[in-house]
């Protein structure tokens, strides 16, 4: 779980995490917080670890991978901090990593009410669209950050994954794709925040646009 202040909602994540999942252990990764979060991961029964100063989702996630294989886990299951994912999908997404290296909760694949509008949408819409066609199959939710994957993925997360804003759920999408990797998608219903607020403005959403844009382009020119 990446988290980046969110003191406030950490513990209650947690404890419902703990509750619907018995079998399950939680790791928080502060991403250079400055109220807490780790501390209160801490006490929540989480393991926590903290990085120095603030690296992003990708950095923290790279560090996660990196306590699973270290640890031996066969499996790694990514969820946000703030919670809006609902534990209760991971069995869901655990049975189908039987068939796929990977597995997205998708929000836009039947299930819940979540909705986004404007440049966000033609952004995701556009994701979907050519991620679906190298994956051969469809995907509705290219950037969503609940995830599961086998113990394959998480070695090679533990070595490689990007840093940069939406390389963590795009660019790793087409990497793990043109490995040869199983991606597919199980539907889940989306959560309001627990707390804070998140940023959203008409500013926002066509940088948004413009960065899925040359995430996406930069992916597939890669090698």
């Amino acid at each position: 779980m990446p988290a980046w202040n969110e003191a406030e909602s950490i513990g209650g994540v947690i404890a419902e995490i703990e509750d619907a999942l018995p079998f399950v252990d939680v790791l928080v990764v502060d991403d250079g917080s400055t109220d807490g979060t780790a501390a209160v991961a801490h006490q929540a029964g989480a393991v926590a670890l903290k990085l120095p100063y603030n690296l992003g989702v990708g950095g923290a996630m790279r560090l996660g991978y990196k306590y699973a294989r270290d640890n031996d886990y066969d499996v790694a299951i990514q969820v946000d901090a703030d919670g809006q994912h609902d534990p209760g999908y991971v069995p869901k997404l655990i049975d189908a990593l039987s068939q796929s290296a990977l597995v997205i909760g998708a929000r836009f694949a039947g299930e819940g009410d979540y909705q986004v509008r404007g440049p966000r949408r033609w952004a995701m819409t556009m994701l979907s669209w050519v991620l679906s066609k190298l994956a051969h199959t469809r995907l509705t939710d290219t950037t969503s950050g609940f995830r599961a994957c086998n113990r394959e993925l998480i070695s090679l997360f533990a070595e490689w994954y990007p840093v940069e804003y939406l390389g963590d759920t795009v660019e790793t999408l087409v990497r793990t794709l043109r490995l040869g990797y199983r991606v597919n998608q199980i539907p889940v219903a989306m959560r309001r925040r627990q707390s804070g607020t998140p940023s959203q403005s008409p500013l926002k959403a066509m940088l948004y646009l413009g960065r899925a844009f040359l995430t996406l382009f930069l992916a597939l020119v890669r090698r």
